[in-house]
């Protein structure tokens, strides 16, 4: 197959680029052709995206006359769409009558502040895109990321049409559960929706923590208000066992929290240790007891869960977005209800104090990820996927009727504590 892939940046930078990356890695390594439509580049790994994507078509200028020009060079068998806020590429898009896949990564499509939470109250939020977005949630002002003003207008009637043009694609690729449902929730067609998580690939399997008396908690992640590093801090203020925190990642909340953790008289167990490659992080895995998830935004899936359980590593995390899909409580860790940082406290302490609970509980996530969340097994759903999409559009176009219900690319796993 030639899949088109289209996408707002080029290089590596979170993980909507991650993922991009190595799917389109693994299928070159399949024998399919990869290109990709993109935006501006990130300067990170930009030789390596560039092995990876053998044509590359820049968007700049003309983003419509462009996007139909690298249709008709590259003549893809389906055009994979990660993430893209110009509505003139999705609509020329929809307009060639390719099989269009969507992944979803959050909530940019039906979200006009992408995170689906109040910033103010925190709140997450349950509706669908509607009116009330504009009178209700005031929406239509958001934090501008870009410099100058620090506030920008997000049009309603632009979001309903972002809408109303991925209604129209093939395939919605979502990540759990929950954000199937959103999908539903704002009026998608469920026999379009597909649930493919985005799986990590393994790690060392001979690595294991040695719960040593160190009590060391880990986060890793973005500072970012979302992922409620603040949030961590005070639960971690309640804490009654000696442990170490370590915090591992960057961001725009991160002077905030690191004059928070003073301010709470945890500066001298809470370190901050800015970004790590990747490999580093071993280091940490084979000392650390609990890994902190804190997120107070509805997570799509948080593949940090993923990747710690690949370590036997149990999680402590609230119960926020799609955590849930993965997280069993009492089963391979702790789900605490949204934002109860005395829940978290306790949670943390419980794991502390009892470490043959706290391997056990590992143990239990490993054998989980290993078996519901297999990298082979995800591609090999990808490549499914986009052959079902390219023989249903095919039938279209013929007139012949689609098939009837919804798909699921990998059945649940279901356990018990």
């Amino acid at each position: 197959m030639k899949i088109l892939y289209v996408h707002e940046r080029f290089g590596a930078l979170a993980g909507a680029e991650a993922n991009a990356f190595i799917t389109a890695q693994e299928l070159a390594a399949r024998g399919h052709q990869t290109g990709m439509l993109h935006g501006p580049g990130t300067g990170k790994n930009e030789e390596g995206w560039s092995r990876a994507f053998t044509e590359r078509f820049p968007l700049a200028g003309d983003s419509a006359a462009q996007t139909r020009a690298a249709l008709a060079a590259f003549q893809p068998d389906a055009v994979y769409v990660h993430k893209m806020a110009d509505l003139e590429v999705i609509q020329a898009l929809v307009d060639s009558g390719r099989p269009l896949v969507r992944m979803v990564h959050d909530h940019d499509i039906y979200c006009m502040r992408s995170y689906k939470y109040h910033y103010f109250s925190r709140k997450i939020c349950t509706r669908a895109a509607s009116l009330y977005c504009v009178f209700g949630c005031g929406a239509c002002l958001v934090k501008n990321n870009s410099g100058g003003f620090p506030l920008k207008w997000v049009s309603y009637r632009a979001k309903k049409r972002e809408i109303a043009l991925n209604r129209r694609f093939h395939r919605m690729v979502v990540v759990t559960e929950y954000m199937r449902d959103e999908l539903l929730h704002n009026g998608f067609d469920a026999r379009r929706i597909e649930i493919h998580a985005p799986v990590p690939r393994m790690g060392d399997p001979k690595l294991r923590s040695s719960f040593s008396d160190r009590n060391l908690i880990l986060y890793a992640g973005q500072i970012i208000r979302g992922k409620g590093v603040d949030v961590l801090l005070e639960s971690l203020a309640r804490v009654k066992s000696k442990f170490e925190c370590i915090i591992l990642g960057d961001g725009n909340h991160k002077a905030h929290c690191e004059e928070l953790s003073r301010k709470l008289g945890l500066a001298d167990r809470v370190h901050f240790k800015g970004f790590i490659p990747q490999e580093e992080l071993k280091a940490y895995y084979r000392e650390c007891s609990v890994v902190a998830l804190s997120s107070v935004w509805p997570e799509p899936i948080a593949t940090i869960g993923l990747e710690v359980m690949r370590y036997a590593l149990p999680v402590v995390a609230f119960d926020a977005g799609g955590i849930k899909d993965w997280l069993k409580d009492g089963y391979n860790g702790r789900l605490v209800p949204w934002m109860n940082r005395q829940a978290f406290a306790s949670a943390l302490d419980e794991l502390l104090q009892n470490k043959a609970k706290a391997k056990q509980m590992g143990e239990n996530g490993f054998r989980l990820v290993s078996a519901q969340y297999d990298f082979p097994g995800y591609i090999a759903g990808l490549e499914t996927m986009f052959e079902r999409a390219i023989g249903e559009c095919g039938r279209r176009a013929r007139h012949i009727p689609p098939l009837e219900g919804g798909y699921r690319a990998k059945p649940v796993v279901t356990v018990s504590a």
